[in-house]
C-alpha cells in the first residue's frame, strides 16, 4: 500500500498523477526504518459495480438452496451462518451498485481508549461526545461527506447518529465511531457488534493501558481475515512518561500481530487530545509528543485510501466473504456415504438372512400341527393323475389313512381371538389357511420381531458410521408394513411351488413320476384282463368247472398289483412332512429374505444416492462461488492491501 506521505491530499482519483517520493517511517525509540514507495495507479474499469449483479445472483442461488428441503439436515449454527452470509452478499451488492463505492472505516475499541476523541481530532471539532463519564458513546456516530445521500447507506448505518462534513479528501470515506466493545451495558456492545458487518476497514483503537483488551482482542481474532485492520495506540504521551516498563505497548502489540499473520501491520501512535485541544485554540504552541503519528493517520485516511485502494479493499473484503461462504457450504454439505452405505447394506443383508430363517422356522412351527393335513393335500394333488383301479385304490387308501385328521375341518379358517388355533371352516382353502397361520404366528411373536428387527438394523447401521437420524424414518416406515400379509403371501407362494414340484416334478423325478403314473394306470387294468382271460380260458377251453375263487382271481390279482404299485410309489416318491419341511423351509427362507431385502436392504444405498445428489447441488453452488471469486481475482486492482489482513 502506498505510504500516506507519498500521496497528495485529494489524489484519490486513479487517473490523476501522484507525486512520487520515498517516505521514511521511524519508530520512536528504535532503529527500525521502513521505506515505502508510492505506486502509480492505473485506469480501471468499474469492476465493483459489475460485480454487484453477480453477488445478487449468488445470493438468490444460496437462498433457494437454503429454502429447499434437505435430506441431510442443516445444523442451526450452519443455517444461521449461511443466512448471515446471504445478508452480507446483499449488503455488499447494494454498496457496490454505484459509480463510486464508499469506504466504511470503523473505530472499535474498549472503554476510555479515546475513540470519540480521535474522531473529533480527525474532524477538527467536537462531533462525537467525549467525556470522563463511561460509557461516553451510546450510539454509533457516522461522519460522512455532505454530498453523500444517507438513503444510499446500509440500513445499519441509517439509524445511527449522522454527522456531515465538506472535506473533499474524505468524500468517499465514511468514518464510524462505535460504543465501547467492553461496555458494562450489553446494549452498547450489541450496537457495536451489530454494525461491524458494514465495516470495510476496522481501526482497532487502544491505549497504553488497554491495547490488548481481552474482549476487543477476541472480536479482532474473529474479524482479522474478513476485515481490513489498522491499529492505533492512542494517548501515546503516556508511553513516554513511563520509561520503566519492560516492553513498550506498540512493540508488544506488533509482536502479537505478527503471530496472527500480520507481517507488516499498519500501526499509528496518536495523542488525539493534543490535536483536539489545538483545534480549540488551546496549547497552540505545544508540540506533539515524540513519535506521535496523528498526521500520518490523517494523511493515510485522506490520501492513502485513494480510489484504487478503496476498490482493492472492497474487492478483498468480498473475496474474504466468498471464501467464508465457500467454507461454510463445504461444511454444510452432506457427507459422502457411498462406502458406508455398502458396508451397512452388507451387514443388513446378513441380519435379514438370519431373520428370514428365524421367521420361516416360526411359520413352519405354526404349520406343524397340520402336517397330516398337508401331507394329505400334497398326496391328493400328486395322485390326481392316477386313473382306473389305481386311482380308486389311492383315493380309498387316503381316506382311510387320514380319517383321523382334520382335512375337512381345518384347511379353511379364520383366527380366533386369544392364543387358540385357527377357527375351522369346512373345505380346503390354501390362501385362508396360510393367512390364518401367519396371523397366529404374528400374534405370538412375529409382530414383536418385526419391530425389534428395525431397531437392530439401526444399531448395525450406526456401528458402521451411517447417521442414524437418516435411517430411522425409512426403517421405521418399513417396519410398519403389513408383514402378516407378506408372510402369508410368501407361505402361499411356497406352498404352491412345493405342491407344483411334487405334482409336476422336473428332471429325473419327472421321468420316475410319469413312469409310475403310466404303470399305475396300465398294469392293474392289464393284470385284471390277463387274469380274467386266463380264468375264462380255464372255464371254456379246458372245461373246468368254475368256483367262486376262480371268479375272485382277477380282482385279487388286480388288487395285488395295485398294492405293489402303491409300495413302489411310496419307496420311489416318498411324501412325508419331514422331507417336505426341509425343502419348504429352505424355499420359504429365501422368499422371506427377498421380501425383507426389498423393504430394507436398499435404504442405506438409496439414502447415499440421494445425499450424493444433495452434495452435487452444494458442489454446484460452491462452483458458482468459485466462479465469482475467480472473476474477481482476475479483475482486482494492482493495489497492495495485504498488510491490512491476517494470514
Amino acid at each position: 500500500m502506498p505510504n500516506p506521505a507519498d500521496l497528495l491530499p485529494g489524489d484519490d482519483n486513479p487517473t490523476m498523477t501522484v507525486k512520487k517520493r520515498d517516505a521514511i517511517t521511524q519508530h520512536p525509540g528504535d532503529d527500525r526504518t521502513q521505506t515505502v514507495k508510492a505506486e502509480q495507479p492505473t485506469s480501471t474499469e468499474p469492476m465493483l459495480r459489475t460485480l454487484s449483479p453477480r453477488l445478487r445472483d449468488l445470493e438468490k442461488f444460496l437462498r433457494a438452496w437454503l429454502r429447499a428441503k434437505h435430506l441431510y439436515p442443516l445444523s442451526d449454527s450452519s443455517a444461521a451462518t449461511l443466512e448471515g452470509l446471504g445478508n452480507d452478499l446483499i449488503r455488499q451488492a447494494d454498496a457496490l451498485d454505484t459509480e463510486r463505492p464508499y469506504l466504511v472505516v470503523m473505530l472499535i475499541g474498549g472503554t476510555g481508549v479515546g475513540k470519540s476523541t480521535l474522531l473529533n481530532a480527525l474532524a477538527g471539532g467536537a462531533i462525537a461526545h467525549a467525556s470522563w463519564a463511561r460509557p461516553t458513546t451510546r450510539d454509533p456516530v457516522v461522519y460522512y461527506h455532505e454530498s453523500m445521500k444517507p438513503e444510499k447507506f446500509d440500513p445499519l448505518l441509517r439509524n445511527c447518529h449522522l454527522q456531515t462534513h465538506d472535506r473533499p479528501a474524505l468524500q468517499f470515506k465514511v468514518i464510524v465511531d462505535t460504543p465501547d466493545l467492553d461496555s458494562t451495558d450489553p446494549v452498547n456492545r450489541e450496537k457495536t457488534i451489530g454494525v461491524v458487518p458494514v465495516a470495510d476497514i476496522v481501526i482497532w483503537v487502544g491505549s497504553p493501558e488497554k491495547y490488548h483488551d481481552e474482549m476487543v482482542w477476541k472480536h479482532f481474532l474473529e474479524q482479522r481475515k474478513r476485515k481490513a485492520s489498522v491499529f492505533v495506540i492512542n494517548k501515546w504521551d503516556r508511553c513516554l512518561h513511563t520509561p520503566s516498563i519492560a516492553k513498550r505497548p506498540d512493540e508488544d502489540l506488533l509482536g502479537d500481530l505478527k503471530e496472527q499473520g500480520f507481517q507488516n501491520p499498519i500501526l499509528f501512535r496518536t495523542n488525539a487530545q493534543h490535536w483536539v485541544d489545538k483545534a480549540n485554540g488551546e496549547n497552540s504552541g505545544a508540540e506533539a509528543p515524540e513519535g506521535e503519528q496523528f498526521m500520518d493517520l490523517t494523511n493515510w485516511l485522506e490520501a492513502g485510501l485513494n480510489r484504487l485502494e478503496i476498490e482493492a479493499i472492497k474487492a478483498r473484503g468480498i473475496t474474504q466473504l466468498l471464501e467464508q461462504l465457500e467454507r461454510s457450504l463445504e461444511d454444510a454439505a452432506p457427507p459422502d456415504l457411498a462406502e458406508t452405505a455398502q458396508r451397512t447394506r452388507s451387514i443388513w443383508d446378513r441380519e435379514l438372512g438370519a431373520e428370514a430363517g428365524e421367521t420361516a422356522n416360526i411359520l413352519l412351527n405354526t404349520l406343524a400341527p397340520y402336517q397330516n393335513e398337508i401331507e394329505h393335500h400334497f398326496t391328493v394333488e400328486s395322485q390326481k393323475r392316477f386313473r382306473g383301479p389305481m386311482g380308486l385304490y389311492l383315493s380309498l387308501f387316503n381316506r382311510v389313512k387320514y380319517m383321523g385328521g382334520t382335512l375337512g375341518d381345518r384347511f379353511s379358517m379364520v383366527p380366533k381371538m386369544g392364543p387358540s388355533t385357527p377357527q375351522p371352516q369346512p373345505g380346503w382353502n390354501l390362501m385362508e389357511f396360510t393367512r390364518a397361520c401367519s396371523t397366529v404366528a404374528g400374534e405370538r411373536s412375529l409382530d414383536m420381531r418385526c419391530k425389534a428387527l428395525a431397531d437392530s438394523l439401526l444399531v448395525k447401521g450406526e456401528e458402521q458410521g451411517f447417521p442414524v437420524q437418516l435411517l430411522s424414518s425409512r426403517t421405521e416406515s418399513a417396519s410398519r408394513i403389513d408383514w402378516r400379509q407378506r408372510f402369508a403371501q410368501a407361505l402361499i407362494e411356497v406352498l404352491e411351488e412345493v405342491e407344483s414340484q411334487w405334482s409336476h416334478p422336473r428332471g429325473l423325478r419327472r421321468w420316475l413320476h410319469n413312469l409310475l403314473i403310466f404303470l399305475g394306470n396300465t398294469l392293474p387294468v392289464l393284470t385284471f384282463f390277463v387274469t380274467a382271460a386266463w380264468v375264462l380260458w380255464q372255464i371254456f377251453m379246458l372245461e373246468k368247472l368254475p368256483v367262486l375263487t376262480d371268479l375272485l382271481i382277477p380282482l385279487g390279482a388286480t388288487l395285488l398289483m395295485v398294492i405293489v404299485m402303491h409300495i413302489l410309489i411310496v419307496l420311489v416318491l416318498p411324501l412325508r412332512w419331514i422331507k417336505i419341511r426341509g425343502e419348504f423351509q429352505s424355499m420359504l427362507s429365501q422368499r422371506l429374505q427377498t421380501a425383507l431385502s426389498r423393504a430394507y436392504s436398499a435404504i442405506p444405498t438409496d439414502l447415499a444416492d440421494e445425499l450424493r445428489g444433495e452434495r452435487r447441488k452444494v458442489e454446484d453452488l460452491v462452483g458458482k462461488v468459485k466462479d465469482v471469486s475467480s472473476w474477481l481475482e482476475q479483475r482486482q486492482q494492482a493495489a497492495t492491501v495485504a498488510s491490512l489482513y491476517g494470514s
